[in-house]
């Protein structure tokens, strides 16, 4: 059986957004809800469930698990970027 080398990728990136999310709130208290106000903007959230979707089905069958980990950092990124795109001017 070999060890699948892809999966502490998406695991990594998560780990570095939440601990840069947590050091900004050290710096600035209150940036956090900014920063994570796109789980309640149902747009957002929309967009990020079908980019999820899309990875999860495009990527089953050849990556298996991995697609699944990837498709929820994919998923949460594409709703961030959705959120702070609708909110800039």
């Amino acid at each position: 059986m070999t060890a699948d080398t892809s999966l502490p990728a998406p695991i990594v990136i998560a780990a570095v957004v939440v601990i840069k999310t947590v050091i900004a709130d050290l710096r600035r208290p209150g940036s956090t809800r900014r920063e994570w106000a796109f789980a309640t903007d149902s747009s957002a959230v929309a967009g990020g469930a079908a980019a999820s979707a899309a990875i999860i089905w495009l990527g089953w069958s050849h990556a298996g698990t991995v697609a699944v980990a990837s498709a929820l950092l994919v998923g949460a990124l594409t709703a961030h970027l959705i959120h702070h795109h609708r909110q800039c001017p």
